[in-house]
């Protein structure tokens, strides 16, 4: 059986003879919410989340079929909910390593984390800017 950690508790997932995990309907929800909400491709969202994209992408279609919609809605998400962060190591010679977050911004904007003080002013600034939206 495979164990899959969520909100501090262990939760046991079933396996069928292939091995394959058994996502359980609440689950399966769940993700499809989020992933409605994270404005995110559906090739993108499923990697993040560990799910194969084809599983993902059946999932995806069942459930446009049973509210009768054909279309993949391209709504933009109305909050940010996933968010990729990259860390770069300092490349100066003589100077202490330190790691840098980088956020890339709609419209070109970069900014870069590199202590705590940093972090939280960054934090401000994205809540902002996704209220502002």
């Amino acid at each position: 059986m495979t164990n899959m950690i969520e909100a501090g508790e262990t939760v046991i997932l079933k396996t069928d003879g292939l091995g394959r995990v058994k996502t359980p309907a609440a689950r399966r929800e769940s993700l499809l919410d989020e992933y409605e909400r994270s404005g995110l491709s559906g090739q993108k969202f499923a990697a993040l989340a560990g799910i194969k994209y084809q599983t993902f992408a059946t999932w995806a279609q069942r459930r446009r079929r049973q509210r009768g919609s054909t279309h993949v809605s391209t709504k933009p998400a109305d909050t940010a909910r996933w968010l990729e962060a990259v860390v770069e190591q300092a490349q100066n010679p003589g100077s202490k390593s330190t790691a840098v977050v980088v956020l890339q911004l709609p419209g070109g904007v970069r900014v870069e984390v590199a202590d705590e003080k940093q972090a939280a002013l960054a934090a401000v600034l994205v809540r902002a800017l996704a209220k502002s939206c």
